[in-house]
């Protein structure tokens, strides 16, 4: 049996995601910084400025022989699809009712691109051999995850009292990104860029 400390150099972990601006980046930060001075002794682990993606597909640990394969998938997907815009707002909880674990700000997709782009890449990866995601797409952005009850619902409830200003971000491009995790958080490495089809 592997031991699970150790990592295994024939597997990678490795997801599909649009990366956020960093004015993007910097408004959810500041967000957070707002949540952790309102309600300071709450438990949570907190999105940092490296890991705030907009995942499309999440892999998991894959054969290194099989990421190849993944960003061909990409390729053909995002060749289907023109660039476009989408807004960042809202402010969420899941589970919706019952203990909050998960604090997310939510991805307003008025031109349903972002579905679209999301349908395609779920066809291709599987043409490519790899396993659709069963649930349905719910784009957003997790800022933070609740590791304790107590003051999380305090903290759930200031969360979606504050307000986000929303904010156009334009997709032009998605990356393919190895996810290595580490005892000091996790490294991120772009393996690929794929550019959607521009302005005609």
């Amino acid at each position: 049996m592997r031991d699970n400390t150790q990592p295994d150099n024939n597997q990678w972990r490795v997801f599909c995601a649009v990366e956020l601006p960093q004015r993007a980046r910097d408004l959810v930060l500041a967000h957070s910084a707002r949540l952790k001075e309102k309600v300071p002794h709450a438990k949570a682990s907190w999105a940092h400025d490296a890991n705030l993606h907009l995942t499309l597909k999440f892999l998991g640990e894959i054969p290194v022989a099989s990421v190849t394969d993944f960003s061909n998938a990409v390729s053909l997907a995002v060749s289907r699809v023109q660039q476009f815009a989408i807004n960042l707002e809202q402010t969420g909880v899941f589970p919706p009712h019952g203990q909050p674990r998960v604090l997310w700000i939510g991805i307003n997709d008025p031109s349903i691109h972002l579905a679209e782009l999301h349908a395609q890449l779920e066809e291709e990866a599987a043409q490519k051999g790899f396993a659709k995601e069963t649930r349905a797409f719910h784009p957003h952005l997790t800022i933070a995850r609740l590791r304790q009850a107590d003051k999380a619902r305090e903290l759930a409830n200031a969360h979606k009292q504050m307000e986000f200003e929303p904010l156009k971000i334009d997709i032009a491009e998605l990356l393919v990104i190895r996810s290595e995790l580490r005892s000091d958080g996790s490294k991120y490495t772009i393996v690929s860029r794929h550019a959607l089809v521009g302005d005609q």
